[in-house]
């Protein structure tokens, strides 16, 4: 596709040589090339041999009319814009074959200005679809089934889950899990591996969102509905339409508001706050939470009929201290984004850098991983990730209840292993500060220059 209008290549489709010449000056001289055929056999020819940006076509030809012409091109090249030439009172017709796939028509004869403008629009038009397209392609890829790796034997079940209800385009999906364990991730591959991917994914924090505005964020305003309200606006549901909509931490939406949602989903429509008019709801719902929504139920915080309505299809995600052999495949994965990403060659991890991830429990899952390792990729340049470039929280693999892990394979279960992995623990809890560190394990500060630094 040219980009712009010079060079880009428009082909004349006229049987009148006197017009079709006409319109050949007209848009040579704004910018464009141009290509002639005189009926459309001549026209499927040359569209074959040559690269076309946009047709050009008479509607009233001998042999093969415009509208027949229209069809050909359109079932071979869907992506080349048609634009169909009418004479004066044939607007009907016309306005027929935008139905059947024409991106525009003009009526002859044709204002010189008129008609460049029109051919620029639709070239225009040509390359934002384009670019759109490539903008889905790149999101199909980065959010599909194959990007998320690993050997986890949980994972991958809910994987497998995952790809199954993808293909049933209106089945609700409700995605359970710590929080950043990936739902939204696994939420965006289930809506780009199905039919529903040529239309938005629109993400909403449920928790994020003050209760005053929830109603309005969902489901839109008319005009004068409320103070403030001075323009008709869409809600999420709306922009949604034909696409997926994920509410995330649903536990946190408002007990009053959860009616209305049952009601979305029961019935099918809404209406806009302010407003009697139903508006069709047309979307795959998926929610996620790190709550446990059954004992919310039975707080009276969570009402049990949409509980039932949202967990038709329940996936759950281990937590990453449950799938600690995904570490090193989740670093390495990290790692090659980073190298792309910041450009630089990043040579990996060192294994005792690999030994302080592979002890930590991660209580931010896959998001605090990432983000510990993007650090390190920014401070290093040429050389392995080491243990004094992580950062993690509490400045060392430290667990939830305040209790320190220390996680070694079984066949480097020694003595000696033990003690120099408790003195790397505690240099990283005390910030390289070897006296600090000292006085943690109760030792001397000699004994930390006594072991060979394996560094």
């Amino acid at each position: 596709m040219n980009s712009g209008h010079p060079d880009a290549t428009i082909l004349i489709v006229e049987d009148s040589e006197i017009t079709r010449r006409a319109l050949t000056h007209i848009l040579r001289r704004g910018g464009f090339e141009c290509l002639e055929a005189e009926d459309g056999f001549e026209a499927l020819g040359l569209i074959e041999r040559h690269e076309v940006d946009i047709v050009l076509s008479d509607q009233q030809m001998p042999g093969m009319d415009g509208i027949e012409l229209l069809g050909k091109i359109k079932s071979r090249y869907p992506d080349i814009p048609f634009i169909l030439l009418t004479a004066h009172g044939s607007v009907t017709k016309a306005v027929i074959s935008i139905k059947q796939g024409a991106d525009d028509y003009l009526e002859k004869p044709c204002e010189p200005e008129n008609l460049v403008a029109t051919i620029r629009r639709s070239l225009s038009f040509r390359q934002l679809s384009e670019t759109n397209k490539k903008l889905k392609e790149h999101l199909r890829s980065r959010y599909c089934f194959q990007n998320m790796v690993t050997r986890s034997s949980a994972m991958m079940r809910a994987l497998e889950l995952a790809e199954k209800v993808a293909r049933t385009p209106d089945t609700t999906v409700a995605i359970y899990g710590e929080s950043g364990t990936g739902k939204e991730v696994l939420a965006r591959a289930i809506h780009f591996a199905g039919r529903r991917m040529e239309n938005r994914f629109v993400a909403v924090n449920c928790a994020g969102i003050p209760s005053s505005l929830f109603e309005s964020e969902l489901f839109g305003h008319v005009r004068g509905a409320f103070t403030g309200a001075d323009r008709d606006r869409d809600g999420k549901f709306e922009l949604a339409r034909g696409g997926t909509i994920l509410l995330d931490e649903i536990g946190d939406m408002p007990v009053d508001l959860q009616a209305k949602l049952l009601r979305v989903l029961e019935e099918r429509c809404f209406e806009r706050v302010g407003s009697n008019k139903p508006v069709k709801a047309d979307f795959r719902l998926i929610v996620a939470t790190n709550r446990d929504i059954a004992e919310l139920v039975r707080e009276g915080k969570f009402r049990k009929d949409l509980y039932h309505r949202i967990n038709t299809f329940p996936i759950t995600l281990p937590p990453l201290r449950e799938r600690k052999e995904d570490i090193p495949l989740l670093v390495e994965h990290f790692m090659e984004q980073f190298r792309k990403d910041l450009g630089k060659k990043l040579r990996g991890v060192s294994q005792k850098a690999m030994d302080v991830l592979m002890s930590y429990n991660w209580p931010g899952n896959i998001r605090e991983l990432r983000n510990c390792l993007e650090r390190a990729a920014i401070l290093i340049e040429d050389e392995l990730v080491r243990p004094e470039h992580l950062i993690i929280r509490n400045g060392g693999p430290l667990e939830e209840d305040g209790m320190v892990s220390i996680t070694l394979p079984a066949n480097e279960f020694t003595l000696d292993t033990v003690i120099d992995r408790a003195l790397e623990t505690a240099l990283r809890l005390c910030n390289n500060n070897k006296s600090r560190a000292a006085e943690l394990l109760n030792v001397g500060r000699k004994m930390f220059y006594r072991r060979k630094d394996k560094s």
